[in-house]
This record gives C-alpha cells, structure tokens and sequence, in this order.
C-alpha cells in the first residue's frame, strides 16, 4: 500500500486506514470476535494507521484495539484516538487536569505507554483560538503521554486555524464526494505547513458505497436513524449532512463512473485519495469483508481527470447549494 507521510509527527502510515468508530457504537450492533476480525482483515490487508476515539462506546472501541494490539504484536501500526466528547462541551472543560485525565484513561484502554496521536474531538469553536489549550497538549508531549497532537473539526474555518498552530500535526475532517468544501483551502493550507489530514466518513455514512435505496432502513442505535437532523451531535457526522434521498440521486448520477473491476465504494475511496494534501483516509467496516474491499482501493487506478471532473460537476449542480457554506 502507498505510504504518506505525518510531517510534524515522523511518521508514515498506509494511505488507506480504518476507521474505528464502528467497533464501538452507533453503528448497530458488532460483537466483539466481529470487531477483532475487521482489524485483523484491515491489518492483513496493509493498514496501518487506526482511528478511533474514548467516546467510541466509552471505551470500548480503544479496549478492543487495545487487545488487538497486545495479541498481534510487531506489525507497526499508528493508532490516533480522540479526547474530549464524553463531557459537557463546553471550552472550560478543556484544561490540562483533564487532559492528563483523558489521556491516562485511553492509554490503559490502549495498553500503551504512550499515545501515538491525540485529537480533540470536534471541540467548541473556541477551543482553537486558546493558547492554554495547546500549550497543555505540549505539556503532554513532554511528559510523553502522548507522541503528539492533532484536532477533529467539523468546519473549515476551524481547521485552518488549527493548521496556524505549530504544534498541531493533524487535522481530521470530513472529506468526500458530497463534502468537497476543504479542497478550496484547508488542504493547500495543510499541504504547505506540512500537517497530516486524516479524511474521515470518506463514504458519507456508507451513502457513497452504493448498497442503500428508498427502502434501507438502519437500527434504532443506528446514528443514521437517530441523528439524520442533527438531533445527538453535528448532522454533518451523518450522511455528510446532505439529505438522504438527494444523496440517493448523487450516487445514482456517479456510478456510471465507476466501471468495472472496483466498487462504488473503492471507487469513492479513491477520489478522496486522490485529493492533493491527504494523508489517510479512513473508512469503517463493520465485516472483514468490507475491511479488505476498502483497503483494496489504494490499489486501484487513479480517478482520470474526465472523472475527477463528473464527480465535481455531480456536486456543484446537487450538492453545492445545500451544504458548501454549512461547514
């Protein structure tokens, strides 16, 4: 698998990763020899870099990686986690008494002595303006509780402002077919000061896989239930806040593109790999099938520019007027 490079962290990872927040919760259900099985597909199939959060569960998607980890030992992999959600949000909450708090919490979860990447998890927009804010997150890199930090951000204005700070070694934002905003800046920005970006829900909540029609119905603790209008956390986590049906007619619109010998899903994964500035994306899985056919996509031909094309005129006629300015 191609390898891309954190700057600011020294390190390289797989450009194609997983995303665990399946393996926690919101997802419908995943046991736990099924979540163990989608990080052994996605390990096996040259994965390398892990994304998941203390929230995930509350814990439980950091406990199952953990024990992955201690069972598979050797194979290299950068896992990022995320702090911060799973109190009131609001700035005062974020001191560095918390922070080591946090910290100390995902690293037993984890099994590890020190973090590899640490993320604020979508923070209030204040947050990213306080100097004691990161000046505590380099208190944790000295203290080697963590080998360094990024920030998850729901708008683009929050991300280039989190790429000002010298500290800061990634940025996690959505990215996608649907979500093309952060191609204006964000990534030439991040490209330029040498920060990681990590691409999450690349596949819109598994709308850009192409496997859902007018009759797909999701679990009751299913986020794609209970969150379609922003009702538990930022409707843009949940199908890239783009409406259902509309998303429907997009991938509609897309899979003439895709041709044959890749999926709609890879095909969608490529495009983000494809994007200037990415270092990762990371898609979940909820079956090792699924781990292995996302991980498959960094192998697949590069979109041409005849495709990178539709893809943006698709989103520029359907997309762009609904959600471009909302993040």
């Amino acid at each position: 698998m191609e390898q891309r490079s954190f700057d600011r962290l020294g390190r390289q990872v797989g450009v194609v990763g997983l995303g665990a927040w399946q393996l926690g919760a919101d997802w419908g259900q995943v046991s736990e020899s099924d979540a163990l099985a989608v990080l052994a597909a996605a390990v096996e199939s040259g994965v390398t870099f892990l994304d998941t959060a203390d929230v995930y569960g509350d814990g439980r998607s950091e406990q199952l990686i953990g024990r992955f980890l201690r069972d598979n030992p050797g194979h290299g992999l950068t896992v990022a986690t995320k702090m911060g959600r799973r109190v009131e949000q609001t700035p005062q909450a974020y001191t560095l008494d918390n922070f080591r708090a946090w910290t100390d919490r995902s690293r037993a979860n984890l099994g590890v002595d020190t973090l590899d990447l640490v993320q604020l998890h979508c923070p209030p927009t204040e947050v990213f303006a306080d100097d004691r804010v990161f000046d505590g997150l380099d208190t944790l890199v000295a203290e080697k509780r963590i080998a360094g930090y990024g920030v998850s951000v729901e708008t683009c204005d929050q991300a280039l402002t989190a790429i000002a700070r010298p500290g800061v070694a990634s940025v996690q934002i959505i990215l996608n077919a649907v979500r093309l905003k952060p191609l204006d800046e964000v990534l030439p920005a991040a490209a330029a000061a040498g920060v990681g970006i990590i691409a999450r829900v690349p596949l819109a909540s598994g709308l850009l896989s192409g496997r859902y029609d007018e009759h797909t119905t999701f679990a009751a603790d299913d986020h794609r239930t209970y969150n379609r209008h922003g009702e538990s956390f930022d409707v843009g986590e949940t199908f890239s806040g783009v409406d259902f049906d509309l998303g429907l007619t997009v991938v509609r619109r897309l899979a003439p593109l895709v041709g044959d010998g890749r999926t709609m899903a890879q095909f969608a994964l490529r495009w983000v790999i494809d994007q200037p500035g990415v270092t990762v994306v990371i898609p979940g899985a909820r079956n090792p099938e699924q781990a292995r056919g996302n991980a498959a996509a960094a192998g697949s031909p590069a979109l041409t520019g005849a495709e990178l094309d539709a893809v943006r005129s698709v989103y520029d006629e359907l997309v762009r007027p609904r959600v471009h300015d909302r993040w």
